[in-house]
């Protein structure tokens, strides 16, 4: 099973991820993405999903026109994971 972030873990976990923001209310993180159009928003999810399941992590989001919200959390674990930690490094490797 996998474990949940202890508080220390989490805020030096945090501290390399300057776009993301810690939801504390469902410990999770978020990150929202702005694109020049529909194409680019969704060719950005295609990617992301293919990390999702190569890494067997899903993200929530949610996608309008240009833009694109993620959220991150490990709902095995209860919250925030070393796997999101990851994922959320992967993500941002796709933009920039």
């Amino acid at each position: 099973m996998v474990e949940q972030l202890s508080e220390a873990e989490r805020a030096e976990a945090l501290d390399g991820l300057s776009d993301w923001d810690y939801d504390e209310a469902r410990d999770a993180i978020t990150r929202a993405f702005v694109f020049a159009d529909f194409s680019e928003a969704f060719a950005f999810m295609t990617r992301v999903a293919l990390l999702a399941e190569k890494a067997d992590h899903h993200p929530e989001w949610s996608n309008v026109y240009n833009r694109v919200e993620i959220l991150l959390t490990t709902h095995d674990a209860g919250g925030l994971s070393g796997r999101d930690i990851e994922m959320a490094d992967a993500i941002d490797g796709l933009v920039e």
